[in-house]
């Protein structure tokens, strides 16, 4: 995030004095501005450069080369949305402007990328067979199926490092030995990863007792290997600790239609008529926070699903928390999804 008044410059000044200042700047870039501080263009180097192809002098203003249509954030967008343009786009830095398009600052995407390394462990549980997505899945292991260019495995893993968490856990078992061999212990990433060997399926949550022998002291983040999602998981783990939940569990918003007219009675009298309502309710979104000492509900070596988990804590009287998803989610459980996100992702829409 840079001070950014010291680049502001006028669409009348010069191309000389700009790169002067471009070249002075540590960002590369001028903003050009107009009377009010809103942004109306850019100035690079490279804008200098392809002006002076088109045989404009450094004596012109910058206004006959600059970039007059320049890709922004608003001060309301989400740090993943910044980062995310700012990937899109291939942009070294981009402005914040607010909503009268005054620029705010200008922010870095090395900066970003260089974030306060977040400690809390990531669980991914990969060990599921994937036996409705057969045949691709004889060979492969769901994981390691390829949406876009990408196994689904290292997407979830490259959207959570974009966010700052280096700490990951992946439970395996069917062909556990594919999934270690292509993800290693993540020094290439410069991540750690180890991982919970399942001698047989234990279901959502049944890999965490052989997690919880691990010397674990902050929440942990536990994520079903199947899901894409474009979600803030800082600010998940924020709501979390703001709630003080012993376990929160992310969650969509589901409805449907019902095709018919339904009928409200008592006795044999009729109360009411609603013609085809909409019902609408949150379903598990396959993201979880859990606290530590939660992990104790979990049996040893034994078939144990996430909601059982959420159960055993609401049992003894512990809260238990929901986190909205609003942004882009997809279950890849069927053939339908698979291919649904293999579109989605390889025309870049997500």
């Amino acid at each position: 995030m840079a001070i950014v008044r010291d680049i502001f410059i006028d669409s009348e000044m010069s191309i000389i004095r700009a790169l002067e200042m471009i070249n002075r700047g540590a960002m590369r870039i001028a903003l050009v501005i107009d009377e009010n501080d809103r942004l109306i263009g850019t100035v690079t180097d490279g804008d200098v450069r392809r002006g002076i192809l088109r045989n404009v002098t450094l004596e012109a203003p910058v206004r006959q080369i600059m970039n007059n249509n320049p890709v922004v954030c608003r001060t309301d967008d989400s740090r993943q949305v910044v980062l995310n343009r700012m990937k899109e786009k291939r942009l070294e830095q981009i402005p914040i402007v607010d909503q009268w398009g005054r620029v705010v600052r200008l922010d870095s995407i090395h900066e970003y990328l260089a974030q306060d390394r977040i400690t809390n462990p990531v669980v991914l549980m990969a060990g599921g067979l994937g036996s409705r997505l057969s045949p691709l899945t004889d060979e492969v292991p769901k994981p390691l199926l390829k949406v876009g260019s990408k196994p689904i495995l290292e997407t979830i893993i490259e959207n959570f490092l974009e966010q700052g968490f280096v700490k990951f856990f992946i439970s395996v078992n069917y062909k556990a030995d594919m999934i270690m061999d292509y993800f290693k212990d993540g020094a290439d990433r410069g991540i750690e990863i180890s991982y919970i060997r399942e001698q047989k399926r234990l279901g959502t949550a049944g890999a965490l007792s052989l997690f919880r022998r691990e010397s674990v002291n902050e929440p942990v983040i536990v994520m079903n290997g199947d899901l894409l999602t474009k979600m803030d998981y800082r600010q998940l783990l924020q709501t979390h600790l703001e709630t003080k939940a012993k376990a929160t569990m992310a969650v969509r918003e589901y409805e449907f239609q019902i095709p018919y007219g339904v009928v409200s009675t008592d006795g044999t009298f009729i109360q009411s008529i609603e013609e085809k309502p909409v019902q609408k309710f949150f379903v598990n979104g396959g993201i979880y926070v859990i606290e530590p000492e939660s992990l104790r509900y979990v049996p040893e070596d034994t078939f144990f699903d996430m909601p059982s988990l959420f159960d055993h804590i609401i049992g003894s009287g512990e809260k238990t928390a929901v986190f909205p998803i609003r942004d882009y989610w997809l279950d890849i459980g069927r053939m339908e999804d698979f291919q649904r996100a293999n579109l989605e992702y390889g025309e870049g829409a997500v």
